[in-house]
């Protein structure tokens, strides 16, 4: 990007802010993330994550993280713990215990009750067909349910019956009673229990009905206290049903629901559904695929927490919406890394090159900075020989014009070392240039060489004291800027071919071998690379790129 992006505004916090200073709001202020642990988070999620824990860090309140787990088909124990993983990573810390919505499963069930008490719920027999027909359309109204005037007895023994298992999946609901003609089509007796027969992973088979989330969240935001119920702007429509279930039962408190534009990336799907998807049907190694924009595979592929909290507060929190360019994202983890990952050379396909006049048994080590910028990083020592490799892309035995890298009778500086002008190339049986003979000048280490100028400068390692890793090429997943909005054809048709590029027997300075695992390398001229967790195997690392050092997409490199 040609330029650094702005922060955006919150409104919400500009919002909070001015409710204190009126005196409107009084006390903590009280988030909480509520995520349903149906997959894994996106970085959709992470700028709801920062938000909601932000805000309440804002202003010294609290931010509980909460499940809002009323569907246990589709849950599991294993999202669950990356969700809690993928928090804790993004350097936040809810209060208290990790709550769970069916923590107040005993609790929902008892203001079911109440509103069925008060004539404001019913048990419907209607089938689900039947109940689309009687909700009727955007242009007309719905119509009452047969069952919506059952004496309020005859709901409630049936209520009881539904949780003593005494029905079949689907065979019987509770409805609110609200209004069949509202033009919010939430609000025209919106189901709050259906029959589920299903093992949950947090209440085992103590259930066989479960809440909808529309009851849910708010009686589960009013038990904790929460102040401020941020959501995301699909659920604006459904504002008034969370307060309507607030009103017509016997919370403790009432909270705020407010609403934010949510995230949007082109080249990119954030629908859990999809995502999901892409790694049943094996179009991505898991949930955690480095080319997903999970959490958790920004985590594999080198991205930070600090570089994902700086994206989300670049773009900012907002009512507008709009799609935001995955740029920006590759931004923020440049600037991040640019400014302390420490670096590294790896000769991605590897050429020999041997000094003719280099002594064959000399080694001499070289102090190279870890940081060019950064003195306080230190240096690194690299081994020089006389059998070295360099980049095959970097040698052109018919160099074009104004080439700045090594050709026949040409010179080069390689990086922190000595110059070196290649004589003589070696082909095998193939034709094939296997080997470059070259020459040092050895009163060039740290001074320009005296009556000729070098073409540039290259980078390079030892063959003896190099070691052998698998470097991974990521790019974007899907080469359409907007891929699930193709009406003809099918989300996996975007699908980007070169999206993986595995590239085997690179070559990489021996401190690689055993490589931090905290913070991705620059590999000079080539990129930022981070140790996979997965793949890498004892002395033979495995390194994903995160992001190349420039935005070649922007350039017309998609």
């Amino acid at each position: 990007m040609s330029a650094e992006p702005k922060k955006s505004n919150n409104f919400i916090r500009n919002m909070i802010e001015d409710a204190i200073a009126k005196g409107d709001h009084t006390g903590d202020v009280v988030t909480r993330f509520p995520p349903e642990p149906n997959g894994y988070l996106h970085i959709g999620h992470a700028k709801s994550i920062c938000l909601n824990f932000g805000i309440a860090d804002t202003f010294k309140g609290r931010c509980n993280l909460r499940f809002d787990d009323t569907n246990p088909e589709k849950e599991s124990q294993e999202y669950i713990d990356a969700i809690t993983r993928d928090v804790n990573w993004l350097g936040y810390e809810w209060d208290g215990e990790i709550r769970y919505a069916s923590d107040y499963f005993d609790t929902l069930y008892d203001f079911a009750i109440e509103l069925i008490e008060k004539g404001k719920a019913y048990v419907c027999a209607l089938t689900a067909e039947q109940m689309t027909a009687y909700r009727g359309t955007l242009k007309e109204p719905g119509k009452n349910s047969p069952y919506r005037d059952r004496p309020v007895e005859e709901s409630l023994q049936l209520f009881r019956d539904m949780r003593d298992g005494k029905f079949q999946n689907g065979e019987l609901v509770l409805r609110a009673k609200i209004d069949m003609a509202s033009p919010n089509m939430n609000m025209r007796d919106p189901i709050l229990y259906r029959i589920r027969y299903a093992e949950h992973h947090q209440t085992g088979n103590k259930w066989c009905i479960y809440p909808m989330y529309d009851f849910t969240h708010p009686i589960s935001d009013a038990m904790e206290g929460i102040t401020h119920s941020l959501c995301t702007l699909e659920f604006e429509d459904h504002r008034p049903l969370y307060d309507w279930v607030l009103e017509n039962t016997s919370v403790p408190c009432r909270p705020r629901q407010t609403e934010f534009a949510r995230l949007n990336l082109n080249y990119t799907v954030t629908s859990k559904r999809k995502l999901k998807r892409l790694v049943d049907e094996g179009h991505v190694a898991g949930w955690d695929d480095p080319r997903m924009p999970t959490v958790s595979g920004l985590r594999r592929r080198g991205y930070t927490p600090e570089s994902i909290r700086q994206f989300c507060d670049m773009v900012g929190v907002n009512r507008a919406g709009g799609t935001v360019d995955v740029g920006m994202l590759e931004f923020a983890i440049r600037e991040d890394l640019n400014a302390r990952a420490p670096r590294a050379m790896c000769v991605m396909r590897p050429l020999k090159v041997t000094l003719t006049n280099y002594p064959a048994a000399q080694v001499e080590t070289l102090s190279l900075p870890v940081h060019p910028q950064d003195d306080s990083m230190g240096q690194r020592d690299v081994p020089w020989t006389r059998t070295l490799y360099i980049d095959r892309d970097d040698f052109a035995e018919e160099p074009p014009r104004k080439w700045k890298r090594l050709a026949p009778q040409q010179a080069v500086r390689l990086r922190g070392g000595y110059v070196i002008t290649c004589r003589e190339v070696v082909r095998d049986g193939q034709g094939e240039i296997v080997e470059l003979l070259c020459e040092y000048d050895a009163n060039t280490l740290g001074v320009n060489p005296e009556g000729y100028k070098p073409n540039g400068v290259i980078h390079w390692v030892s063959a003896e004291d190099s070691v052998e890793a698998e470097v991974r090429l990521y790019d974007r997943l899907f080469n359409h800027e907007s891929p699930d909005s193709d009406k003809e054809g099918d989300l996996t048709d975007h699908l980007n071919p070169d999206s993986l590029v595995i590239v085997t027997g690179a070559r990489v300075e021996r401190a690689l071998a055993e490589p931090r695992q905290d913070l991705p390398y620059q590999f000079e001229r080539e990129g930022y690379f981070f140790l996979d967790p997965e793949l890498s195997g004892a002395g033979r690392p495995v390194f994903n790129r995160t992001v190349t050092l420039r935005d070649s997409w922007g350039k017309g490199g998609n």
